[in-house]
C-alpha cells in the first residue's frame, strides 16, 4: 500500500447489496461516481481524514491515522445500527442501542446478531485486534509507533466495512497502487458467502483435500495481510488473484 493516490474524497460506486432506497438502485445502474447517503456523512468524513493523515508519513501521523480510523469504524458501526428500520430493516429498541453502544466489544456483538450476512467476510475479530491496538497507542502514545502496514491494512478494513453497510467505497482501485488488496479483500468475501450458503465447513470431507488445503493457505495469506504482518505488494498480484478466483470458481462449480 504505498501508494496513497487513491486516498480520494469522491466516493465510488461498488457492487453489492444497497439499501432499499430507490435512490440507490439508481446509482448501482450508473458507472459515475455517486454520492454517500447523509447518514455515512459523519463516518466518512473521519475515515478520509485518516486516510490522508497517511499520505505524509511519520510516527504522529501514523498514530493519528490509526485513532482517526478507528473512530470512524466506531462511528459506522453506531450509525448504521442506529438507522431507522425503514432503512435498515432492522428492530433494534431504544434501550438496546444505548447499552451497547456505550461498550465497543457489545457494539461488535450487536453488529454479530444484527448484520452478520451483510458483512459476510469480515472478521470482527480482526477490528476488535485493531481496536485494541488503538487504545494502546491513544493511552501510552508517547514513544509508542504503528507499522504502516497495519495502519493500512486497518483503512483496508474500515473502507470495506464502510461499503458493505453504506453501499459506497471511500477509495478509488482504479487509482490505488496496492488495488489488489482491496480485490482480495472483497473476493474473500466471496468465498466465505460460498462456504456460508452451501455449509462447507473445513474437515467435513465435503470438499476435496487438495481444495481444504489451498483454501486454509490462502486464509493463512489473508490473516498475516490483514494484520499488518505482509506487504501487499510484496504478496499479491494479477496472478495471485487468478488462482485464489479460480479456487472459488471451482468450489461455486460444486453448488
Amino acid at each position: 500500500m504505498a501508494s496513497n493516490k487513491r486516498f480520494q474524497g469522491t466516493l465510488h460506486k461498488v457492487s453489492g447489496p444497497l439499501n432499499r432506497d430507490v435512490r440507490h438502485e439508481r446509482q448501482k445502474m450508473s458507472d459515475k461516481p455517486i454520492i454517500a447517503p447523509p447518514w455515512a456523512t459523519g463516518p466518512g468524513e473521519i475515515l478520509r481524514h485518516g486516510l490522508e493523515l497517511l499520505k505524509s508519513d511519520s510516527d504522529t501521523n501514523r498514530r493519528l491515522a490509526m485513532i482517526a480510523i478507528d473512530n470512524a469504524v466506531e462511528l459506522t458501526l453506531k450509525t448504521y445500527l442506529g438507522l431507522p428500520k425503514r432503512i435498515t430493516g432492522l428492530e433494534i429498541s431504544r434501550k438496546e442501542y444505548d447499552d451497547f453502544s456505550d461498550s465497543f466489544p457489545r457494539l461488535l456483538d450487536a453488529t454479530e446478531k444484527h448484520v452478520a450476512i451483510k458483512i459476510t467476510g469480515i472478521e470482527l475479530g480482526d477490528i476488535e485486534w485493531y481496536h485494541r491496538l488503538r487504545n494502546q497507542l491513544y493511552h501510552q502514545g508517547n514513544g509508542l509507533t504503528v507499522e504502516k502496514q497495519k495502519v493500512s491494512a486497518y483503512a483496508e478494513l474500515a473502507n470495506l466495512l464502510f461499503e458493505r453497510l453504506f453501499g459506497v467505497s471511500l477509495l478509488d482501485p482504479a487509482e490505488s497502487a496496492s488495488r489488489y488488496f482491496g480485490e482480495f479483500l472483497k473476493d474473500w468475501i466471496r468465498l466465505e458467502a460460498t462456504l456460508s450458503a452451501h455449509r462447507f465447513k473445513p474437515g467435513q470431507n465435503i470438499l476435496p483435500l487438495d481444495v481444504e488445503n489451498d483454501i486454509n493457505g490462502f486464509r493463512g495469506i489473508r490473516n498475516k495481510l490483514v494484520h499488518g504482518m505482509f506487504d501487499p505488494e510484496d504478496v499479491l498480484s494479477p496472478e495471485f488473484l487468478s488462482r485464489f478466483r479460480d479456487l472459488i470458481q471451482r468450489i461455486e462449480r460444486k453448488q
